[in-house]
């Protein structure tokens, strides 16, 4: 005979089989996760033994690199000057072409290529014996008339002439004197003359040469003053224009610099190269500077009296910025810096550096921030880098 358990026991029974089986279904799931964490374990662990063996290794590299042997530039203010060079060409003060005024053969030459003429010297002299006929002749006919003029006049005064006579007698005076005004300024002419002082440096008036009027006999040059002609770039025309003293370089008299004063400045910019023209007045007594010499001028554009100036190779680019390195109790700092006029090799440090840092100047490149450093030599202007 079959014994039938209770109801309620057999529920009981059941139900833990269904937990046994959930129990048995998640021990997989735990042993993974658990696996999964002792993996993570180890990869943090071994990250972190590499870490410090890097940290390790990057110590024991520094405390066994020798100190950089570097070459500091202590920063002092002084002046730093915004300079432009440009080239000039030399023209005299002033150029004058002796033209003939008549026509005629030259039969005497007064002056000879070089001399220093004075203004209304004779020059040259051209055959005058026609001219002088036509004087004499033209002299004679104004004498004759002013004597018709005067018997005229008192016959006038008597009615015994006309007015219209009288007038008509009078015009011709005034027609013969002003022919004899022409023929002595013709006469006179023929005596070629200097119309300013200056130096002869052309002279064509050979005698037996034939000249037309117009045709040139003589060049005059002005030298104890020159001019120096030099084309400004359109950016610095607003800084030419507020200056007035200029310092010149004439390589042809071994690089000798003379002093120059502003005469004139363009208005307008030749079409083709862009460039202003700038007049230079340059006295030359001794005339040493000549017409036709290339010059330097140095234009002065800016002065900053108490700059902080460093070598343009001190600074080093970093990501589109410019540093520098100074020394602070023998380690190494960086300097981000920005950078103002240039003058030669030396750029303005227009922030960033103070006066007294000591700015690196020779194996900057070699180090790093916080590097020890050994400061072999401490210099404390610029020239005296390379001594």
């Amino acid at each position: 005979m079959d014994i039938e358990e209770p109801a309620g026991k057999a529920s009981t029974t059941k139900s833990n089989d269904t937990w046994t089986r959930r129990l048995w279904g998640t021990i997989p799931w735990l042993f993974l996760l658990l696996l999964i964490g002792i993996i993570f374990l180890l990869v943090v662990r071994i990250g972190s033994r590499q870490a410090a063996i890097n940290t390790q290794k990057a110590q024991a590299l520094k405390n066994t690199r020798p100190d950089v042997n570097v070459v500091t530039l202590e920063m002092i203010p002084s002046p730093i000057y915004d300079r432009i060079s440009l080239p000039g060409v030399v023209t005299p003060w002033v150029k004058l072409d002796i033209l003939a005024e008549v026509r005629g053969r030259i039969v005497d030459k007064r002056v000879e290529e070089g001399r220093t003429v004075r203004k209304g010297e004779v020059i040259a002299v051209i055959d005058s014996r026609d001219y002088d006929n036509i004087l004499a002749q033209t002299r004679a006919n104004y004498n004759a008339a002013q004597k018709a003029l005067k018997r005229l006049k008192g016959l006038h005064q008597e009615k015994l002439a006309t007015q219209a006579q009288f007038d008509e007698a009078k015009a011709r005076v005034d027609g013969l004197k002003a022919a004899m005004n022409t023929a002595e300024l013709n006469a006179e002419r023929c005596r070629i003359r200097a119309s300013a002082a200056g130096i002869v440096n052309r002279l064509d008036a050979e005698p037996g040469r034939y000249v037309n009027v117009g045709d040139k006999v003589a060049e005059v040059l002005q030298l104890d003053r020159v001019k120096i002609k030099v084309g400004i770039p359109e950016s610095d025309v607003a800084a030419v224009r507020n200056i007035d003293q200029f310092d010149i370089r004439v390589d042809a008299l071994d690089g000798r610099v003379f002093k120059g004063k502003k005469y004139f400045l363009s208005r307008t910019a030749d079409p083709l190269a862009r460039l202003y023209d700038l007049f230079i007045q340059v006295d030359n007594p001794e005339r040493e500077i000549l017409p036709d010499m290339f010059v330097r001028v140095d234009i002065l554009k800016k002065e900053i009296p108490d700059a902080l100036a460093i070598p343009l190779y001190a600074s080093l680019s970093r990501s589109d910025n410019h540093v520098v390195y100074i020394v602070k109790y023998d380690h190494v700092q960086v300097r981000p810096v920005s950078l103002g006029i240039q003058e030669g090799w030396l750029v303005q440090a227009v922030s960033g550096l103070a006066s007294g840092d000591e700015v690196i100047v020779v194996g900057q490149r070699s180090v790093h921030d916080g590097d020890a450093v050994n400061v072999v030599r401490r210099v404390r202007r610029p020239e005296e880098i390379n001594q």
